[in-house]
């Protein structure tokens, strides 16, 4: 069960302390898209977002959003905060995260994976030995494979409360 667990947990994207993911020697940091960075209706990121990727560019780090997401979904994200991207990821799979460690030339501890989902984002950063980060779904609205693993999250989550290892709400860094 210690594979779901993440390493660090926040409210939101805008809570997360980056300055110290900046001083433990992170490098570069992977964004989930849907219910992380915006709600999966929305289709253009607010000027909230695109302030704090222009705020996490000018403190050095190396930014993506990885989605299992379509390419039509993906795009107007990538274009608008003008940040490298994949869409269909297929997370928790490795192949999407070693291609963006791979262009930034950097190593598993120097990377940090921010998502709202503990089996595609948090699984898929804790397989490759990164640093994961959780945060709170956004909206309620998902799509259909998202609800299904809902169901199994709900079950971790009792199971990693039940051993004191996460409880939601209750969060850290």
């Amino acid at each position: 069960m210690d594979i779901f667990r993440p390493d660090i947990y926040q409210k939101d994207i805008y809570s997360i302390d980056y300055q110290k993911l900046k001083k433990s020697g992170i490098k570069c940091l992977i964004f989930d898209l849907d219910n992380t960075i915006a709600p999966k209706e929305v289709l253009y990121p607010s000027q909230k977002v695109m302030d704090l990727f222009g705020k996490l560019d000018e403190m050095g780090f190396y930014l993506a959003i990885l989605s299992n997401s379509s390419k039509n979904r993906v795009t107007p994200f990538k274009e608008k905060c003008n940040i490298n991207s994949a869409y269909k990821s297929k997370k928790p799979l490795k192949n999407k995260y070693l291609k963006v460690m791979d262009l930034y030339h950097v190593k598993d501890i120097e990377v940090a994976c921010i998502g709202d989902q503990l089996l595609t984002d948090i699984l898929g950063a804790n397989r490759l030995q990164f640093t994961s980060v959780l945060v709170n779904q956004i909206s309620l609205k998902e799509k259909f494979p998202t609800t299904i693993n809902r169901f199994f999250e709900r079950i971790i989550i009792k199971h990693l409360t039940k051993k004191g290892l996460f409880t939601k709400g209750v969060y850290y860094e």
